[in-house]
């Protein structure tokens, strides 16, 4: 514990089920920082947890402004929980600005711990406030605490040999330090994660410990703060086994490894840096050891030409990006259809159109994926729903695309991207085997009887084609964009091939085996709410809190877009009304009406951020009692 933490007990200990905070400052003042390090203490004590990290799309926006605020919300609880909460019951505002861009977010009756140092006349000004917030009474409904972190902070290291601007940097370890006292966090891996990043600047390292300790010691010392509180671990929610605490971009990373492995080829990474996708291109750098081969491309289509490159080679092929690289690579998408090769690509999806919204979350990019090609190019389209998910979801990706030899979209979005939650390890042998048989030899026989290889000639059960190895001897042919001849893979440009090579193509994704999808329906419902992707979370808590107050209501949850389930059908049709929750304008609801001639309602948000439990059962509530 920090040095002075022997009079531990003195002030009176509250247990709460669970806390949503909000640390908001400045995009240069490590609010994500802070977060991330108290989301890792928490995950080491035991909570369940989700994490919403928000912050500005510009690299560096005016300090003190709006449009520069930066926050991270935190949701922690000693049961199951499955969002970052709706609205957080405590908020860090390091400044004026972070104040006025959060606070319509929090309750009445919430803890809101304010930077006094920051709220000058002209910082102020600056956001609009005409009077001290802190002191014309608008918090009055909040209990507020006021503490001037920047002073405390550099009072705290004036044994440092560091300028006054220096020492103020170690602000945010002051907040995450009495932030950890008020919640019983642990204290230990901070400072040993805080030695280990400024290895190589041991007085800055020694500077952060010591202000994240004055920060502890503040909390237990000051009579401003009179309680702090504990959560328990949440020992009930989560099966045995070891856990990490881990982000979407991250578990989809070490699926892509995992799969790799599992199916005993390279892993190549061809892809060109955009947010919100560029941590799995820094993740999978990092990886060598694994076989891991990544190329930071000039450009999107350079990116998937390489990657469509490898995938010819023989590897285990990747593209990362987001909506607008999609739009990009669309034509090498198409390639890919025509060669008919295993390619992942995955779309981190953001808000758009165009450049759009790069650092907020959308769902906006699903009939993109569907149908964002030239011709009749029909490619699988799965989507997890949790960060942790993101690796199963990646080692179904693998699955298919190596099975059936073709190219899979992966749909996750900002919001799964940079979110987490714990996650169970798994062991070795629950992973599926994903080995590949390449062509070795011949494989059909000529009229004259002579032995050759036709790289067309399908699988029966999948239809797809042979994966050969370039320079595997005999094993030559020829590849290309132009249609190929059914079978020897010629180039033909006969009507009658055409037909049967597009009818073929789509019927080998049509006949992608893919798991019935699951209905949680208790009570037999006669509403069911039908989602996809990241919107699991908010649509379960909503579930729960209709059911928790004796509404009756079904829910689903699809994975796989393209092909749908094959009982999707005889599901929906068990349910009078369907209600599809998505964060776009109801782009699920239109490929579900179309192809079901089933009148689903679309309840749509489009605003940046994800859905809010609260807001999504009230919809579902209406849409029951219409």
């Amino acid at each position: 514990m920090p040095a002075g933490s022997g009079q531990l007990g003195v002030k009176p200990r509250r247990s709460l089920h669970r806390v949503i905070i909000r640390f908001a400052g400045d995009s240069g003042d490590g609010m994500q920082l802070t977060g991330d390090r108290f989301t890792s203490e928490t995950a080491s004590f035991g909570n369940d947890l989700s994490t919403l990290p928000n912050f500005p799309a510009e690299i560096r926006a005016p300090a003190g402004t709006l449009p520069g605020v930066s926050s991270f919300q935190l949701h922690f609880a000693d049961h199951d929980i499955l969002t970052p909460g709706d609205a957080p019951n405590v908020l860090v505002a390091m400044n004026p600005a972070a104040l006025k861009a959060n606070i319509g977010d929090v309750p009445r009756g919430a803890e809101i711990i304010v930077n006094t140092d920051e709220f000058t006349k002209r910082a102020m000004q600056k956001v609009g406030y005409a009077t001290s917030p802190l002191e014309d009474g608008s918090l009055d409904g909040y209990s507020l605490h006021p503490v001037p972190l920047t002073t405390l902070t550099v009072e705290a290291l004036k044994e440092f040999d560091l300028t006054r601007k220096e020492a103020e940097r170690s602000k945010n370890m002051f907040a995450l330090g009495l932030l950890s006292w008020m919640y019983h966090r642990p204290t230990e891996g901070t400072e040993k994660f805080l030695k280990s990043k400024f290895a190589k600047k041991p007085d800055i390292a020694a500077a952060n410990i010591t202000a994240f300790r004055a920060g502890w010691n503040f909390g237990e010392t000051t009579e401003d703060f009179a309680v702090s509180y504990e959560i328990a671990p949440a020992t009930t929610a989560f099966p045995v086994g070891t856990y990490r605490n881990i982000s979407g971009n991250l578990a989809l990373s070490y699926g892509l490894i995992a799969a790799s492995r599992q199916a005993d080829l390279p892993l190549y990474l061809g892809s060109y840096p955009i947010t919100p996708a560029s941590d799995i291109l820094h993740e999978l750098s990092r990886h060598k050891n694994f076989g891991v081969r990544t190329f930071q491309a000039e450009d999107e289509i350079a990116g998937i030409g390489a990657a469509l490159g490898a995938a010819f080679g023989g590897s285990l092929a990747v593209t990362t990006t987001s909506g607008p690289g999609v739009a990009l690579k669309s034509e090498t998408i198409g390639l890919a259809v025509s060669l008919e090769l295993p390619l992942l690509v995955i779309d981190i999806q953001r808000g758009g159109p165009s450049t759009g919204l790069p650092t907020k979350t959308e769902q906006a990019d699903l009939l993109q994926a569907m149908f964002g090609r030239n011709g009749e190019a029909p490619v699988p389209v799965i989507a997890p729903c949790t960060p942790a998910d993101c690796f199963d979801a990646a080692l179904e990706a693998a699955r298919i695309a190596l099975t059936y030899r073709t190219p899979v979209m992966l749909l996750s979005d900002g919001y799964l991207a940079n979110g987490s939650e714990p996650w169970r390890i798994p062991e070795t042998d629950e992973l599926p085997d994903l080995t590949v048989q390449f062509a070795q030899g011949p494989n059909h026989t000529l009229d004259d009887g002579s032995e050759v290889f036709w790289p067309y000639k399908r699988d029966p059960q999948t239809l797809a084609r042979p994966w050969a190895i370039p320079g595997t001897p005999g094993l030559e042919h020829r590849i290309g964009g132009i249609e190929k001849e059914d079978g020897t893979g010629n180039i033909s440009y006969a009507p009658a091939n055409h037909d049967f090579m597009v009818r073929t193509r789509q019927a080998k994704i049509d006949g992608i085996e893919v798991p019935d999808l699951e209905v949680d329906d208790p009570h037999e419902a006669k509403t069911l709410v039908l989602g996809w992707g990241s919107t699991y979370g908010p649509i379960t808590a909503a579930v729960r809190r209709l059911r928790t107050a004796g509404e009756s209501i079904a829910q689903a949850h699809l994975r796989h877009l393209n092909p749908f389930p094959r009982n999707l059908g005889a599901v929906l049709g068990r349910y009078e009304k369907v209600v599809i929750p998505e964060m776009n304008l109801g782009q699920l609801a239109t490929l579900i009406r179309a192809k079901y001639l089933v009148d689903a309602h679309s309840y749509n948000q489009v605003n940046g951020m994800p859905f809010k439990a609260e807001q999504l059962a009230k919809a579902l509530k209406e849409a029951i009692d219409a």
